[in-house]
């Protein structure tokens, strides 16, 4: 009779064992901060199962860089927009356009995110590295150009169409320098924008020549010098380009570049300064006019609803002042010229219309001749040669092809001193 009971006691204690094991092996979901150094367990979901999201951004520098502040608060946007726990979010800087992306995201993925972000240029070569290697998770690189020809079904890029707003602020600048020449400040002739790039890549160079466009809407008379720090934050090799600039007679500063440099120097030799990727209204009060930025949470939360809802990510996606990815920041109407909101506010309506394009080719020549046709290298193979054609239409057709720009096009009116 013992041997009986035992028996079954023995039995029952082996059935409850399995139902416990088999209900242990099909709960796949991973609580939010879980530490996991299996790759599988941080796989993009499949469909809305309730699964937890956990996102790792990557970044180039701190927040002291107007860039990298400018995609951190883009993050924490789309986090509360979305309603997701602070260990659903994880930050990573500074990180090196370098190995140590590769380091960074192989950490993010151990630590259980299943989308991984890097917001510089140079991080795309690791990015693409730890993608082939972490298929179950999904990376996204904004500014990078090899998406659509590496065509891996987790490495995606992201850009938006930031040369409209630059074209805005180029409007604002340039109603600021016909201001100053009718005040007597200077000649007509003589009105010259000063531009602090970073490096001359096409981003740079779709950027300044975009925001010069927009002056010259309105200041027909206007020319550009430009300059690089060939770095993307300097303090003081920005401070020093900028007052080089304004030795050469510049009226007016604005930048490709991502500290406080320039803007300090115009605060301090009181020359208007339109900033990039926030506004220095409290620190540069007399100077400040007007900035662009990318506002990158539209994009943020787009990538995680695309993880959460098991959809694809776009390859190549493009943000537009449509999707509020493109923004003006405040105007300053102490230091802006009459009538600058208004012009603004209808150069706006006309972009979105599609009646108002930034690159019109009438609007520009290169050696003294309109462009009718263009080769750019979309495809980046690092040879340099282009192989589509982008002007059709009567202009440019800028981060249609792909999301990163490719406007590497040096227009008359614009003087590189990089290159005497």
């Amino acid at each position: 009779m013992l041997k009986k009971v035992l028996s079954t006691v023995l039995a029952l204690a082996t059935v409850l064992t399995l139902c416990f094991a088999f209900a242990s092996c099909n709960n796949t979901e991973t609580p939010a901060g879980t530490d996991t150094k299996d790759p599988a367990q941080s796989g993009t979901e499949a469909t809305p199962s309730g699964k937890t999201v956990k996102v790792g951004f990557i970044f180039l520098h701190d927040d002291t860089s107007t860039y990298d502040k400018n995609f951190m608060n883009g993050a924490k946007e789309a986090q509360q927009a979305l309603g997701l726990a602070d260990d659903q979010i994880i930050f990573k800087y500074p990180v090196e356009e370098g190995k140590g992306c590769y380091d960074a995201a192989a950490d993010l993925v151990d630590q259980g995110c299943n989308i991984v972000f890097a917001d510089s240029f140079g991080h795309e070569e690791w990015m693409i590295k730890a993608a082939k290697e972490f298929t179950d998770v999904q990376f996204c690189h904004a500014t990078g150009v090899k998406a659509h020809t590496e065509k891996l079904a987790n490495y995606h890029n992201a850009f938006a169409s930031i040369y409209e707003g630059r074209y805005l602020a180029g409007i604002a600048a340039g109603l600021k320098l016909n201001e100053m020449i009718a005040a007597g400040k200077f000649k007509a002739e003589e009105a010259v924008i000063g531009y602090v790039g970073a490096f001359p890549y096409a981003e740079v160079v779709s950027g300044y020549t975009s925001f010069f466009l927009g002056a010259r809407s309105v200041c027909p008379t206007a020319t550009m010098l430009v300059d690089f720090t060939n770095s993307w934050y300097s303090v003081d090799a920005e401070r020093d380009v900028a007052e080089t600039l304004i030795s050469k007679g510049a009226k007016l500063i604005s930048q490709h570049a991502d500290s406080m440099g320039a803007p300090s120097v115009c605060e301090q030799k009181n020359v208007p300064n339109v900033f990039y990727n926030g506004d220095t209204m409290s620190t540069c009060p007399n100077t400040y006019l007007i900035a662009s930025r990318i506002n990158w949470a539209p994009y943020f939360e787009y990538m995680i609803n695309c993880v959460k809802e098991g959809k694809a990510i776009d390859t190549d996606w493009t943000g537009t002042i449509a999707t509020g990815s493109v923004v003006v920041e405040v105007l300053n109407e102490k230091v802006a010229a009459a009538g600058t909101k208004e012009a603004l506010e209808k150069a706006t309506a006309d972009l979105k219309a599609g009646t108002l394009h930034v690159f019109d080719t009438k609007t520009f020549t290169v050696d003294g001749k309109e462009v009718t046709s263009y080769l750019a290298d979309v495809d980046d193979y690092g040879d340099f040669k282009g192989e589509t054609e982008v002007i059709k239409d009567g202009y440019f057709h800028e981060s249609e092809y792909r999301s990163a720009p490719y406007f590497d096009l040096r227009i008359d009116g614009i003087t590189d001193l990089s290159k005497q």
